[in-house]
């Protein structure tokens, strides 16, 4: 499953290739993708365990980990960011690849290919929840790579049979305004939409319509009723089946970004300066975070159901993000300080597993456990465990650059 690749043949780990950033003339790499990929990779590996030696070398109420951690319910807090960043990032990044792929094999071959990537995915998804090693009972069909694969698998054949030309020149309509992100928007629409109105319209037995409250809503209870095997809360799970619809939505508003990097938006027309882009992201950003906050008075921001305004929220502020990192590091050319956040985004799937499978901090505890960790606790209390923490995520970081070197990338 590990094949050594050029980096622009990988779905997840992708390089997006090399676009025009600066002047018409040269072509760099689009190497802001790889790094923010990467700092999001890179709190799910460690972060968190750094965070809670921190914690306890600096007690607070709440501490500071729990500020940091997902919201109960409603609401939202830093670490609620850190899924749908990844699922827009791949909407962002199979702009590259898929394009290349459809304009070399055409659709169908793409799609095939979208598929096998997709169901490989889905597979990897269950096999981290223990698959079937503690029974078939507990089993986690619906998981976080599990919905990642359907985010991908959505948001790709969206792209690939509504906003790739598919051999013919892209019809436009209207004043220049090309169909594809028109097409996209139309669907991303018709998803956020009318998860809204499935939710606030349709009752739920005992409960009636419109209750967002957990386990009161109708994404809970179609999990409870129609989703087997283990569940993530009970009788229902955070990754769900309902929600899976926001969840495609917010790659597709990736793919929208990855469209503007990639071209504007106008494959066949003139592109839109590198300032330019950053402006429309920034614009983008600041309306979804509006439109979301707007929308959360009426339909709440909840992370565990995925609602419309949660969409809206996180995709504004990963637009953001992508906006600041493309400007810093394909406009301004300040590449140095991210290059270790690339190594994990090139291999944010391949580190994601090792994390899991590979205990990086009982390794870390082979050099600065013992009589080490006792004298750091003697220091200040958790200073050991942040050593410890620290230690095994500089091994995450030796992992991916051992790979980034020698060109290896998880390749499904």
């Amino acid at each position: 499953m590990t094949s050594i690749a050029s980096p622009a043949a990988q779905p997840f780990a992708v390089s997006p290739g090399t676009i025009e950033v600066g002047s018409p003339t040269p072509m760099q790499r689009l190497m802001s993708i790889d790094a923010l990929r990467g700092v999001d990779m890179f709190f799910i590996v460690g972060m968190e365990e750094v965070f809670e030696a921190l914690s306890k070398m600096f007690p607070m109420s709440p501490t500071l980990n729990d500020r940091l951690q997902h919201a109960p319910w409603a609401g939202f807090h830093f670490y609620d960011l850190i899924f749908p960043l990844f699922a827009f990032i791949i909407g962002t990044s199979l702009v590259f690849s898929l394009s290349k792929s459809v304009a070399t094999e055409g659709r169908s071959a793409t799609t095939r290919k979208v598929l096998k990537r997709s169901l490989i995915l889905f597979i990897l998804g269950v096999i981290y929840y223990e698959g079937i090693g503690r029974g078939i009972q507990h089993i986690r069909i619906l998981g976080v790579l599990q919905r990642l694969a359907l985010c991908y698998c959505g948001a790709s054949l969206a792209f690939v049979w509504l906003a790739t030309p598919g051999g013919r020149d892209q019809p436009k309509v209207g004043r220049g305004v090309p169909t594809a992100p028109l097409r996209l928007i139309a669907l991303t629409a018709s998803l956020l939409v009318g998860y809204w109105a499935m939710l606030t319209f349709i009752p739920v037995p005992g409960f009636g319509a419109g209750d967002f409250a957990e386990g009161h809503n109708l994404t809970n209870w179609l999990d409870k009723m129609y989703l087997p095997l283990r569940k993530w809360d009970g009788d229902h799970d955070p990754e769900g089946l309902l929600s899976t619809l926001p969840a495609i939505a917010s790659s597709l508003l990736g793919v929208l970004a990855g469209l503007l990097l990639k071209d504007g938006g106008r494959p066949q027309g003139p592109s839109v300066a590198a300032d330019r882009k950053v402006r429309l992201l920034v614009a983008w950003g600041c309306a979804g975070v509006i439109a979301g906050l707007l929308w959360h008075l009426q339909f709440p921001i909840i992370k565990k159901i995925w609602t419309s305004s949660f969409v809206l929220f996180t995709a504004g502020l990963s637009s953001l993000l992508l906006a600041l990192f493309y400007y810093v590091i394909d406009i301004k050319n300040h590449r140095g300080w991210c290059r270790p956040f690339v190594w994990i985004g090139m291999n944010s799937i391949t580190i994601y597993l090792i994390a899991r499978f590979v205990k990086l901090e009982d390794i870390a505890k082979c050099f600065v456990g013992g009589e080490i960790r006792s004298g750091l606790e003697n220091i200040h209390h958790g200073l050991g465990d942040l050593v410890t923490a620290l230690l095994a995520l500089s091994f995450s970081f030796l992992i991916c650059r051992f790979l980034y070197q020698r060109k290896i990338f998880l390749r499904v």
